[in-house]
């Protein structure tokens, strides 16, 4: 079917069928930023619509455009009437979408209209669009792993469609109560998708009690973290500069014992040590001879006094740690 020589005229809105409205995604915002630019510059791209019964056309493309002009109290709109049936323009405009945005999730939701109006095959489907098998096969997983619940929520755009392919899809196979719970506190109380990255990172490491009150409340989690983080800030702001020393000392002092006792379990003797290891730990020990060159010039006195002491301090370690090697004999 050819749609080029098709030409734009002006229908009364009445005149539209908005049979599949309901495969579109809402964006109310999108629809605002639409209406400003009609008022200012007028409808740039016509809709797309084929002949429905009398004197009706079925509306295909377009369904944002005509939101905006009722937002902006038109009563017409500048349409592209194709010919042939309704099957075959969703066809053609399913092949137009590499030049026009459409969100995967609408493209899914029109090939599995597509499929479930007629006896195309996907193979069909993805010849006559332009596209291929793979492609139809992807777009329709996105809808087969997704209850009707969730469509409709990420149609009216209160759950995004990365949220619910990545979250509660997979939710909704692991506990469909728990995405069930999930999607209807959404509806009350919205999150935007960082925050139910958030929520589905923790949710995964939670135990099966606390999984329970983080679906009833989603939101007190996200508040819990807000509120830790806010006390991390002001504790950081309050203990300063020489704050953020002290704790980097500690990590070091923390680190260096795991590391020798993981290198003592590895390999009693440094001869045993994978190539690998070896050679990490030389270079290591090139960090730490420049941050001890560097501590020395900060405050040698303090460090004479430690070097002093080392030896009583190291024999007052008990079991293994006394057989442990130093990191100096490994490099």
């Amino acid at each position: 079917m050819d749609h080029t020589a098709a030409t734009a005229q002006t229908l009364d809105l009445h005149r539209l069928e908005l049979r599949y409205a309901e495969l579109r995604v809402l964006d109310t915002a999108a629809i605002t930023r639409l209406a400003q630019s009609i008022a200012v510059n007028g409808q740039l791209v016509p809709c797309i619509a084929v002949a429905g019964e009398g004197n009706s056309a079925i509306l295909l493309d377009g369904y944002r455009r005509v939101a905006a002009l009722r937002q902006l109290g038109r009563d017409t709109a500048e349409v592209e009437c194709w010919d042939g049936d309704p099957v075959q323009g969703l066809l053609g405009v399913l092949a137009r979408t590499r030049s026009r945005a459409f969100a995967p999730i609408e493209e899914a939701l029109l090939l599995r209209e597509l499929i479930a109006s007629g006896p195309l095959s996907q193979h069909e489907i993805a010849r006559r669009c332009g596209r291929d098998v793979s492609w139809v096969s992807r777009r329709l997983q996105l809808v087969t792993v997704l209850s009707d619940a969730v469509l409709t929520a990420v149609r009216q755009g209160k759950v995004s469609a990365w949220a619910a392919v990545r979250i509660l899809g997979p939710l909704a196979r692991a506990n469909s109560a728990h995405a069930e719970q999930l999607l209807a506190s959404l509806h009350t109380t919205p999150l935007t998708t960082r925050q139910l990255a958030t929520w589905f990172a923790h949710y995964q490491g939670a135990s099966r009690t606390v999984r329970e009150r983080m679906v009833e409340a989603p939101q007190l989690l996200l508040n819990s973290l807000t509120a830790k983080a806010d006390e991390k800030s002001a504790e950081s702001l309050r203990e300063g500069p020489e704050g953020e020393v002290l704790a980097d000392i500690r990590i070091l002092d923390a680190v260096g014992a795991r590391l020798a006792r993981r290198l003592f379990a590895l390999a009693p003797s440094p001869a045993e040590l994978p190539p690998a290891v070896t050679t990490a730990v030389g270079a290591l020990q090139l960090a730490l001879a420049s941050l001890q060159c560097h501590l020395r010039k900060v405050c040698p006195d303090e460090i004479a006094r430690n070097s002093s002491s080392r030896a009583d301090i190291a024999s007052a370690r008990s079991g293994a740690a006394r057989d442990q090697p130093a990191l100096e004999a490994l490099a």
